[in-house]
């Protein structure tokens, strides 16, 4: 190592790893980790003391919708990676609808990739969709960097972007097998989706009550066991996003035992909200599949502990106020604005076991997420040779989260009042700071495209 090239040096700080919390300090040249060491004494250009803080490994995000191009006013590049800064994230990978057209082809991913590296300020990945009537456009997805091919087996609420039923997904996951690409799921039956949200209406129920009822379980059981089954016949990657439910998790267990290639991710809103919330918070804690009941969020920090969730992304899904107030809870806009706090509430809960805990946190936040995504080379890591993605978190007095800390394009969250004992009090991403003190770095980093391995 040439000493004179040594960029940062952060010293005094807890690292966390997946196999435990180390004192140590770590150096930074050309945007990498170059040294890890109890004690690092070489000259550099400059110094952050983390006494009393976590060095957590940068979160890989990936499960975020930005919306842009077409619907930057539900959020933005810049906003929304703005936020994940603020929050811990390093990396997102955004998903291919919600923006306008969505990303269905080789040139919708190119354009969205261009505005994303002008904007963004975390590195990014991007998700192709899979949708009945671009199947011969995988391929072209796939050369063009594409980190993966979503799927809805329900109504996704976009007009162009239409759901699969089983036969198109067979076929599509036929086509990704072959081209070694991973098929990520929204697994919700939409047949009993449909049978469920008709009988709430013909009751003439139409509050959050009556949504939460038009969602049962079953809806998204049913839809992980078909999911689960065309995986196992034609050897696609799957990978089920937003997992709510513990009996989700062991049907994926179940089939991860029987050598099927899948993976399961859930959400810090399930790990951190019930039912009772949604009922109390209102629109701010509508998502699909819905917040279940509290005896089932303590089971999904089980599964969770017990390694049985591979990874945990936001779901982040934002809209414009005007689609989040509506007296019909069925016609509100479904989706959490929580790729800010999510994270740092999820650390918040494991104040007091933090040694244990944030190892755990490590995994499914950052190396999971990289190796899944063929992107464990460079990413999800606080070790030699990676880059050099952390953020340092301190741990302290509770405060409440107030609307005004949001960098979000709308100051919408179900986490707002709710109190956390953790900040994020800085973000580096290759090195450079994103955030800082609160607010973000001038100039910021700009986003770099991660393309699978």
């Amino acid at each position: 190592m040439n000493n004179s090239r040594l960029e940062l040096v952060v010293r005094n700080g807890r690292l966390v790893t997946p196999e435990g919390v180390l004192r140590a300090d770590l150096a930074v040249a050309l945007g990498r980790i170059v040294k890890i060491a109890p004690k690092i004494t070489d000259a550099t250009e400059a110094v952050l003391d983390a006494k009393g803080s976590y060095v957590f490994p940068g979160i890989i995000d990936a499960h975020v919708h930005f919306n842009e191009p077409g619907r930057a006013d539900w959020e933005g590049l810049a906003t929304g990676s703005a936020a994940l800064a603020a929050g811990g994230g390093t990396a997102f990978f955004d998903m291919p609808l919600n923006s306008e057209p969505p990303v269905l082809d080789a040139a919708r991913l190119r354009e969205k990739r261009a505005l994303a590296e002008e904007k963004s300020c975390v590195d990014f990945a991007l998700w192709g969709g899979l949708v009945p009537g671009n199947m011969d456009k995988l391929a072209g997805l796939r050369d063009a960097g594409a980190v993966g091919l979503k799927a809805f087996m329900c109504n996704s609420g976009i007009d162009s972007f239409p759901r699969v039923d089983a036969a198109a997904l067979r076929e599509g996951m036929k086509r990704a097998a072959k081209l070694g690409m991973l098929v990520a799921v929204h697994a919700e039956d939409d047949a009993l989706a449909a049978k469920f949200t008709a009988e709430q209406k013909a009751k003439g129920r139409i509050n959050a009550r009556a949504w939460l009822d038009s969602r049962p379980v079953e809806v998204e059981l049913a839809a992980i066991r078909t999911a689960l089954e065309l995986a196992g016949e034609t050897g696609c990657a799957l990978h089920i996003v937003h997992v709510s439910s513990p009996e989700g998790i062991a049907l994926i267990t179940e089939a991860r035992a029987q050598r099927v290639d899948v993976t399961a991710e859930t959400c810090p809103h399930y790990l951190l909200l019930n039912d009772k919330d949604v009922v109390r918070l209102g629109a701010p804690a509508k998502c699909a599949p819905p917040i279940r009941d509290e005896k089932r969020r303590i089971s999904l920090w089980q599964e969770l502990r017990a390694g049985e969730i591979q990874t945990v992304g936001s779901d982040h899904s934002p809209a414009p106020p005007e689609m989040k107030t509506s007296k019909d809870f069925f016609e509100l806009w479904g989706g959490i604005g929580g790729c800010q706090h999510g994270f740092e509430l999820m650390f918040s809960e494991v104040a007091a076991t933090a040694d244990k805990d944030l190892p755990l946190l490590a995994a499914v936040l950052a190396r999971n997420v990289a190796r899944r995504f063929r992107l464990g080379e460079r990413k999800g890591l606080i070790a030699e040779g990676r880059d050099a993605d952390f953020s340092l978190l301190a741990f302290g007095k509770e405060r409440e989260i107030s609307a005004d800390e949001l960098w979000t394009r709308h100051r919408i969250s179900p986490y707002i009042g709710r109190r956390s004992r953790v900040r994020v009090t800085h973000t580096f991403v290759r090195g450079c700071a994103a955030w800082s003190e609160g607010r973000l770095a001038s100039p910021a980093p700009k986003g770099q495209f991660l393309r699978p391995a």
